[in-house]
């Protein structure tokens, strides 16, 4: 009996010791739940150091080449001339221009290190001074070597010499989900590092939040990220895990000014090319392809029996464009530019911007349900200011013009005007002038055609005011020098 309860007890006890056993083992592979307060099982998640992303490396190796940008920028306020009974009691200095000092702040990113740093057009346009505050501390006084409006990038150089740098990534392999971080000095706070994710790339901010939406002509293809970006951010980093730059942030869509939960920012391979245009040759050598174009619809699609809504729908090709000497037609779906899939407008802008003038590529569309490829050499963007080309219209800083017709005067109802066809790079441009544009009045005098534009703008001293109704018949008026034509 004693021996039977020996091995009923042994027995007993090696089971409870395997049964432990394997709950231990079950317990260190699996993840433990309990029921909750209102009866719901939840499940405590263990997640191991290598499951987080680690951004040490990119944000100690790129730091450095980011910068401070302090701009001053002077105004003079100019106060009507005053009666003499007036000037008796209060002087001779009363209704005088008065000077004022306006200050802001923004970031840049150093990409040679010989002293050129990249940052924003809207960051140093208009400014009597500038000043670059390195991360060491070290200031140094900075000239702007140029500004490109159209992408909101500028050029800015220091006298210094062995500046770190961030070395160039490629925005076209950014993948939707890919972990960024934003370096800049937002709100005055210097080289502050934040994180996000690509949230969408080839975003045009046309129109969304307080962005302004007149601004019709400007290339657009932004990076967007959850990054938090600030004033203060603008002209700094976006760089991706391993250290590169893939982007220079330039805006935010909030209802407040300040951070909402969406930052854009120019794709480097777009700024890599205006870089290298403004330091090499001071202006943007920018190609044109020539076409006018709208997204794919339902309609569009249907009609043309496509089998994707990718693409653009070509609107018009410009006589003796690019385009239009390659024998792309109004009415073709371009659906590739070189090896570039084309999935929208601003996919396009992006990639003809990346060229020059006379540079070549192939170019992809659908004609009749069929996909053809022809090469094309690109044009410059602008001819030269009175230039008639083979329709008959006439170059104005960058844009086109041609007598507007009597329906447009009609239906716009104005007396006399010329219209504005088209319009690329230029001062045109950069005054926010869109196609379909009616000029009325150069320098208070009325027009009808487009040589007397050109020759009023030519007979002006230093600056050209124009006064006209947009495409809608809002009037609006705007002005720009002369100076560096």
């Amino acid at each position: 009996m004693k021996k039977g309860f020996l091995t009923v007890f042994f027995s007993v006890l090696l089971s409870g010791l395997t049964a432990y056993g394997l709950v231990k083992a079950v317990a260190n592979d699996s993840v433990p739940s309990a029921p909750s307060g209102n009866g719901v099982e939840y499940r405590t998640v263990n997640l191991s150091q290598s499951e987080y992303p680690d951004f040490t490396f990119a944000a100690e190796s790129a730091v450095d080449a980011v910068v401070y940008v302090e701009v001053t920028i002077k105004t003079t306020r100019q106060f009507q001339q005053m009666d003499p009974f007036f000037r008796f009691f209060f002087g001779d200095d009363f209704g005088a221009p008065q000077s004022n000092e306006q200050r802001g702040s923004g970031s840049g990113v150093i990409i040679r290190p010989d002293g050129y740093i990249v940052t924003n057009n809207h960051v140093v346009n208009g400014a009597s001074s500038i000043s670059v505050v390195l991360n060491n501390n070290k200031t140094f006084e900075a000239t702007v070597v140029g500004t490109d409006p159209a992408t909101d990038v500028a050029i800015i150089k220091i006298d210094a010499e062995g500046l770190p740098t961030i070395p160039f990534g490629d925005s076209d392999e950014l993948r939707l989900g890919e972990w960024v971080l934003a370096i800049g000095s937002p709100l005055n706070l210097r080289s502050t590092i934040t994180a996000g994710i690509v949230s969408a790339k080839g975003r045009s901010m046309r129109g969304m939040g307080n962005y302004d939406a007149e601004s019709i002509n400007k290339i657009e293809s932004f990076i967007q990220t959850d990054a938090a970006v600030n004033p203060g951010n603008s002209g700094g980093a976006l760089v991706n895990k391993k250290g590169e730059l893939v982007g220079i942030n330039t805006a935010i869509v909030s209802q407040t000014g300040s951070y909402s939960g969406y930052s854009f920012a120019v794709p480097v391979n777009i700024v890599k090319k205006i870089a290298n245009d403004l330091i090499d040759f001071g202006t943007v050598k920018r190609a044109l392809l020539g076409v006018t174009m709208q997204a794919i619809d339902d309609k569009i699609a249907k009609d043309l029996k496509l089998s994707s809504m990718s693409g653009v729908y070509i609107n018009e090709v410009l006589s003796g464009s690019a385009a239009d000497e390659a024998g792309i037609r109004k009415g073709d779906v371009l659906v590739a530019i070189g090896s570039y899939r084309i999935t929208d407008m601003a996919s396009v802008q992006e990639k003809v911007n990346g060229y020059r003038p006379g540079d070549k590529t192939t170019v992809t569309y659908i004609r009749d349900g069929k996909e053809n490829t022809v090469e094309v050499t690109f044009k410059s963007s602008s001819d030269a200011t009175g230039t008639k080309d083979a329709e008959g219209t006439v170059a104005f800083y960058g844009a086109r013009l041609r007598p507007a017709s009597e329906e447009t005067l009609s239906r716009l109802r104005i007396k006399n005007g010329v219209e504005v066809v088209s319009v690329g790079p230029g001062k045109m441009m950069d005054a926010g002038v869109g196609a379909g544009y009616v000029i009325q009045f150069v320098n208070d005098e009325p027009v009808s055609k487009p040589e007397e534009v050109v020759s009023l703008a030519k007979k002006a001293r230093r600056s050209v005011f124009i006064q006209g109704v947009s495409s809608t018949g809002r009037a609006s008026y705007f002005g720009f020098g002369k100076d560096g034509e």
